[in-house]
């Protein structure tokens, strides 16, 4: 077995989850690998959903754009009845784009496009994933990890100092580890299929048999490909022919109608649907993120979303400890990731009892908007805020102008690996400047100015405040001006070394 020259991540897993965690990683200078142990890439729909957060994520690390012209919005859904008639709704709630919340719809994505665009951005990084490669064996220690891998060209062992599993449901690294996943079947088990068919057009989503989880079946048209997707409750026990042949069976007896032909399948999947959590996220230094920390039903399109939330926590407080930072930092991941994917496995799956009685709504709260860590060590406020955006929320976009006249958005000042500190109508910068922080002054004379008071309306800051922005999009403090001393305590806990 050889031995290979340490990097700082190793990375399993190579998904959504990995995928975005490596991106982080690269951009802000980061040693890791990728592996996936699979030779190929994923090549299903599963996680199609992208959600608003999720969108304000993949702006921020170069990525949206891209996303948005290969998807598209979801259609309407159109509910058939026995007779054939039919009525059409809005499976999505549509709202208008605000100034402090420019995405308001979820997007249509297929999986394996996303995850595209993904390795496109992190190949312009410098880096790209390690296929064929599976982790067999690891070891830790007080100083690192040792991990054993296999590939075609044999077995090597790899020293690194974090190891990080995002391999899925079945995690080799959580079992290795001997973390616990409770949870529960939730006595549903459905296909997903993507295939080519004829007999129905692409404007509508086709639901038959709502409410009725014996006949229940949808064909959704794939936004951005030729494809639909087939889903639909199946019993619990039985082999299920997923072959096109198959899928133009099942379809028929659903539905009562013999116009309907599957050509040919792309991706299919029979699978029960699980509610679970693991116990920890972290064990010394190894951690969990994506489908190997939780697992959902697929109602409310929650699963991809917060596994790339989970990495684009995860990956700048890695790289903070790399440089410096206390190792307490760590600890923070778990203590904001793991409530948060418990309340999406209660939203997921009270979605899925509504699915069972035919409502496939969905409104604000698959959004994921309104998600924070107000609870979290990381969040500082002097005094305390009774009302408001407070530390630990999402941090707003807002439409500023520069000093120069151009315009500027709140998003653009955040965009990158660096954390962003605001003074609102302060005098002075009493902060020294230092890497990795950027220092703002909103007000007139400073460099950028809240000419439509959108900024005060969505921060509700009183003049003097400070308020500081982590590289994730969240508050981390906010502050009084007679308490901006709390800021030097605040940083140096996050990594940053005074640079006078």
């Amino acid at each position: 077995m050889t031995q290979n020259s340490a990097v700082d991540v190793l990375i399993s897993g190579a998904g959504a989850a990995g995928l975005t965690l490596a991106i982080e990683l690269a951009r802000r200078g980061v040693s890791f690998r990728l592996i996936e142990k699979f030779n190929d890439p994923f090549r299903g729909s599963r996680g199609k959903g992208i959600q608003p957060r999720t969108q304000e994520v993949f702006e921020d690390i170069g990525i949206l754009n891209r996303i948005v012209a290969l998807g598209g919005a979801y259609p309407r859904q159109r509910e058939y009845r026995d007779d054939g008639s039919f009525s059409e709704s809005d499976a999505v709630l549509h709202e208008e784009p605000t100034p402090a919340e420019p995405y308001h719809f979820p997007l249509m994505v297929p999986q394996f496009l996303t995850e595209g665009v993904m390795r496109e951005r992190l190949l312009e990084l410098g880096h790209r994933p390690d296929f064929g490669c599976e982790l067999i064996g690891f070891e830790q220690d007080k100083e690192g990890v040792t991990a054993r891998l296999k590939s075609q060209s044999g077995e090597e062992a790899i020293r690194v100092r974090w190891l990080v599993g995002a391999d899925g449901g079945r995690c080799f690294v959580r079992h290795a580890l001997d973390i616990g996943f409770p949870g529960k079947t939730l006595g549903v088990r459905a296909i997903v299929a993507d295939v080519m068919l004829t007999g129905l057009d692409r404007d509508a989503w086709h639901r038959f048999g709502e409410g009725d989880m014996q006949r229940q079946i949808g064909l959704c048209p794939l936004a951005g490909t030729e494809l639909f997707q087939i889903q639909g409750p199946i019993p619990l026990e039985g082999e299920i022919d997923l072959s096109a042949a198959g899928l133009t069976a099942l379809v028929a007896e659903r539905i009562g109608r013999d116009d309907i032909h599957v050509h040919s399948v792309s991706w299919a999947s029979a699978f029960h649907m699980n509610a679970r959590l693991a116990d920890r996220y972290r064990l010394g230094r190894v951690f969990l993120a994506g489908d190997a920390a939780h697992t959902h039903p697929p109602t409310g399109g929650q699963g991809l979303n917060t596994s790339v939330q989970d990495a684009y926590n995860l990956g700048w407080k890695l790289a903070a400890v790399a440089g410096g930072a206390p190792d307490a930092l760590l600890d923070s991941y778990e203590e904001e990731r793991r409530p948060i994917a418990a309340a999406m496995l209660g939203l997921a799956t009270s979605l899925l009892d509504a699915l069972k009685r035919g409502d496939f709504r969905r409104g604000r709260e698959v959004h994921q908007l309104d998600i924070g860590y107000p609870e979290s060590s990381l969040a500082l406020e002097k005094p305390e805020r009774r009302s408001g955006l407070l530390a630990g929320d999402r941090a707003p976009d807002a439409p500023l102008t520069g000093a120069a006249g151009q315009p500027r958005r709140l998003f653009d000042l955040f965009k990158g690996a660096h954390w962003t500190l605001l003074g609102y109508e302060v005098g002075q910068v009493t902060v020294p400047p230092r890497p990795g922080l950027h220092i703002h002054r909103i007000c007139q004379g400073g460099d950028v100015i809240d000419k439509g008071g959108h900024f005060r309306e969505a921060y509700g800051l009183a003049p003097g405040d400070w308020m500081l922005v982590r590289p994730d999009g969240y508050v981390g403090a906010i502050v009084a001006s007679a308490e901006a001393w709390a800021l030097e305590d605040y940083l140096a806990h996050v990594g940053f070394e005074h640079d006078a």
